[in-house]
Parts: C-alpha cells; sequence; structure tokens
C-alpha cells in the first residue's frame, strides 16, 4: 500500500520560497515517477511537476523557471521548492505515483492522494 505525506505549505507573501516535502512509503523511489499536482479554489487539480524513477525532472508551463523537483531516496522524501511565489500559485498541493510523461500532457493518472499541504500566497 502506497500512502503520502505532504508538508511544508503556508502563507507567505508574493516573491517569497517554500519546500514542499512528499514523505513516501510502500514503493521505492527508483522505480516510479512521482508527481507535484495543485489544486486551487473552484479549479481542478494540474500537475506542476515529477520526477522519474531514473531521476529526470518534468515541469509544467506554471513551474516554469520557479519550482525545482527533487528526492531524497534514503529519507524515500520528493521535494518541491519553489522560488519566487505568486498569488496565482495559490493551491492544495498533493504528491502522488503517477507517469511523467502524461503529467506533462495534462492526462495523468493517479489512483490514490494524501491530504495534501496549503500553499497562500498574499500581501
Amino acid at each position: 500500500q502506497s500512502q503520502f505525506v505532504e508538508s511544508g505549505g503556508g502563507l507567505v507573501q508574493p516573491g517569497a520560497s517554500l519546500r514542499l516535502s512528499c514523505g513516501a512509503s510502500g514503493f521505492a523511489l527508483d522505480k516510479n515517477h512521482v508527481g507535484w499536482f495543485r489544486e486551487a479554489p473552484g479549479k481542478v487539480r494540474e500537475g506542476v511537476s515529477c520526477i522519474s524513477g531514473s531521476g529526470t525532472e518534468y515541469y509544467t508551463y506554471a513551474a516554469k523557471d520557479r519550482f525545482t523537483i527533487s528526492r531524497d531516496n534514503d529519507k524515500n522524501t520528493v521535494y518541491l521548492k519553489m522560488n519566487n511565489l505568486k498569488p496565482e500559485d495559490t493551491a492544495v498541493y498533493y504528491c502522488a505515483i503517477t507517469v511523467c510523461a502524461d503529467v506533462l500532457q495534462g492526462t495523468a493518472i493517479v489512483d490514490s492522494w494524501g491530504r495534501g499541504t496549503q500553499v497562500t500566497v498574499s500581501s
């Protein structure tokens, strides 16, 4: 059984940075793709970034130049470093097992979700 625990969100001002963490259990990071998704109020859940089992990084337009995905296999944790946050980044952020190529296409299939972590960017 796979399990995800997201953390690291909070209330910040525009231009601030946050690092989100995704603690994973029940699967091997080097044998799966793990993606970050977000859901803003009234909007569909969308993919933000993804890292493959081999460590290749993928980013959608929303994360371009500002976000960085990484992982620590020893800690079974995937991270999303977010810089220069903007109000439009406000959302609940989730991590999940997925397929990175599908995340880029907006067609990712996810079987289960964690509770997510809230990111709010406001003055």
